[in-house]
């Protein structure tokens, strides 16, 4: 029993604190599950308890979201997150796992992904973009401003780093009666962390780093093509910042590919976690049971 529990731990490395959720019995094959931007593993919450039953699952806060320390500013790319989590995985003993992305962890996620494709047992994608087709008209103003950086380019964009702008991460595009199933905590616990001194800086800059994960879409269509991974799609349907367009893209790019559309936005565990665990557990258990040599106890 104890074990489906989850717990909150930290580990330090190079002077930083990495915050993580874990629950399942420890081995060297487990569920990584990285959350999206600005939020923490606190997303993960109703689903860590599911998959403890069936996997050994680790949720880590990404450096500089909900606990865990940042990098220095220079050194703020989503590549060094995806460093200091593999280094948290070689720490736990975790040689495979099933991979989730989501939003702002995809570009991690695939960091991860291409340096050790071998890895990756199989890939859940939840509103989380790897091609152009997600890429719709709304990042006009991104790509402007990837060209030229200048202040007129970037007042272009808007200003989401504030409070407001965190609210309508979970709530744009959504309908009254989908608003009201978000619990307002979420986007309150989110700016807590966001609005600390120097935080925002360091957030916009893994905003512009952004770019670097576009220009390995490449890239990830090769491992896509070469690796085949087993995958699971959970896609809120309203999610203002990618184009449903990526749902197909992954159709196109995965040949054994489960998709699932919700009448929901970018934070889909926030509104659908019930409806979502039992895909995630049965897909797990799939993944899992053709590598039963890889669950090896560790603690």
């Amino acid at each position: 029993m104890r074990f489906t529990k989850t717990r909150h731990l930290d580990r330090e490395f190079d002077g930083l604190r990495l915050h993580y959720r874990e629950a399942g019995v420890p081995t060297s094959t487990a569920v990584l599950l990285l959350h999206g931007s600005p939020s923490s593993s606190y997303s993960f919450r109703e689903v860590l308890p599911a998959l403890a039953e069936h996997a050994y699952v680790i949720a880590p806060d990404l450096p500089g979201f909900g606990f865990s320390d940042p990098p220095p500013l220079a050194d703020y790319t989503f590549d060094r997150l995806a460093s200091m989590i593999d280094v948290l995985l070689q720490d736990l003993g975790v040689e495979r796992y099933v991979l989730y992305l989501t939003d702002f962890s995809t570009p991690v996620g695939y960091v991860l992904a291409l340096r050790h494709p071998e890895r990756v047992l199989g890939l859940v994608v939840q509103n989380g973009n790897a091609h152009e087709a997600g890429l719709g008209a709304a990042w006009d103003p991104v790509r402007r401003f990837w060209v030229d950086p200048s202040e007129e380019n970037r007042a272009a964009m808007g200003d989401w780093l504030n409070f407001e702008g965190t609210r309508d991460t979970y709530l744009s595009g959504l309908r009254p009666e989908l608003r009201e199933l978000h619990p307002a905590e979420s986007w309150h616990l989110d700016w807590e962390r966001l609005s600390r001194p120097g935080f925002v800086d360091l957030h916009f800059r893994l905003f512009c780093d952004y770019r670097q994960h576009v220009a390995r879409f490449a890239e990830i269509a090769d491992f896509h093509a070469t690796r085949r991974p087993p995958a699971l799609l959970l896609w809120g349907r309203h999610d203002p910042y990618f184009d449903i367009a990526e749902v197909l893209a992954y159709h196109r790019a995965l040949p054994e590919l489960d998709a699932h559309l919700f009448d929901a936005g970018h934070f889909l565990l926030e509104t659908h976690a019930a409806e979502v665990a039992p895909l995630l557990t049965g897909f797990v258990d799939d993944v899992l049971g053709r590598h039963p040599e890889q669950l090896l106890a560790l603690r």
